[in-house]
């Protein structure tokens, strides 16, 4: 069985941590986004996942080389010269796509973490018999996307409705789909989007099947909801009584910590903190609600809430980040220095505070 993860663009609401590597590379959770998918597919069986990508390539490749080699499965690249919407990157990726079986193909949006109920919508996919399955999530202000109209029994998708002005349902696409290989053949190879213009046409046949998925959904493509998504991770972690989340006095709520992290005394971790390989937390420290990448360290008495802090930055002693303070790759904080939203490019060095939301160049 074969998968296509769309991955698309430049990730822009994601900088500065994307001027460092592609958007599925970076970490979420402690291990890079596009990961997680990967891992799901192969755990229900595909065999070959196929990136559509029109940015940094070989940047994914080599990087990706290393889990092919642990995951036991065949990754490879379809490259647009021209970004080609949602729907596109399918007719340019067919001949990756097919291989005869007439067995249905996975698409995910690489942006999107959840539980992954993949062996369920196979089952869903099959007993229905129509030509494609999506996958649905109930959203508590649906006029912010594209809302699905489905028949509740059979989940018989009637309609789209994109951003609705009025109430019509609280289901969304959640951006992942289970199509047939004859889906194909209503793509053409030019900038399309399979939301607006292929889905519309399969329901219009009654042939368009949505399946709701249960837990927890997250589009992690923006800093906001990156980190609302790993609450929403860890709570899953908590609810399966994993043994990857940390315990210990100095630990409060749901934390997740590489192994390889070391944590000094009189520190308050938690709730919603992911710590991430060769990570010195020094004394004193108190993080709540914020990922600390690879290589970071936070010195004596630092305070982190609501924040990211990319990969080998270091936070000064005394230094209070918060309210969505983002901090590219190599950056480096001096003690004392207050960031209230600071975004601040990679390779920086800050001496003074930064009293208001900015991005810092």
């Amino acid at each position: 069985m074969k998968a296509l993860i769309l991955v698309g663009g430049f990730g822009t609401r994601l900088r500065p941590l994307t001027l460092s590597v592609p958007k599925p590379l970076v970490d979420f959770a402690n291990k890079p986004m596009i990961l997680h998918q990967i891992e799901a597919l192969k755990a229900i069986g595909v065999t070959e996942v196929v990136l559509a990508i029109n940015y940094q390539p070989e940047v994914m490749l080599s990087f990706l080389k290393e889990f092919e080699k642990k995951l036991d499965i065949k990754i490879t690249c379809s490259q647009e010269t021209e970004p080609l919407g949602t729907a596109g990157p399918l007719a340019l990726a067919r001949d990756k796509l097919i291989d005869g079986s007439g067995e249905p193909f996975f698409v995910l949006n690489s942006d999107v973490i959840s539980e992954y109920p993949l062996k369920e919508m196979i089952d869903f996919h099959k007993g229905h018999g129509g030509e494609a399955s999506i996958m649905v999530t109930k959203v508590d202000e649906p006029s912010k996307y594209g809302v699905v109209v489905m028949e509740e029994t059979t989940g018989k998708v009637e309609k789209f409705v994109e951003k609705p002005k009025i109430f019509v349902g609280n289901k969304i696409n959640a951006g992942i789909y289970l199509l047939n290989p004859s889906v194909l053949d209503r793509i053409e190879l030019r900038p399309t989007s399979i939301e607006k213009e292929v889905f519309p046409k399969i329901a219009a046949e009654n042939k368009l099947y949505a399946m709701v998925l249960l837990g927890f959904w997250m589009d992690v493509g923006q800093p906001k909801d990156y980190i609302t998504g790993l609450r929403l991770y860890l709570d899953s972690l908590r609810k399966k009584s994993s043994a990857e989340l940390a315990a210990g006095s100095h630990i409060m709520g749901n934390v997740l910590v590489d192994e390889s992290a070391v944590i000094e005394d009189g520190c308050l971790i938690g709730p919603d903190v992911a710590i991430g390989p060769g990570c010195i937390i020094e004394s004193g420290v108190r993080l709540s609600r914020c990922t600390i990448m690879r290589g970071v360290r936070i010195k004596k008495h630092a305070c982190i809430s609501s924040s990211i802090i990319g990969w080998h930055s270091t936070v000064g002693r005394w230094a209070r980040l918060e309210n969505m303070t983002i901090l590219g790759e190599d950056v480096h904080l001096g003690d004392e220095v207050y960031s209230n939203g600071g975004v601040v490019l990679p390779h920086k060095e800050i001496k003074s505070s930064i009293l208001k939301p900015e991005i810092v160049m």
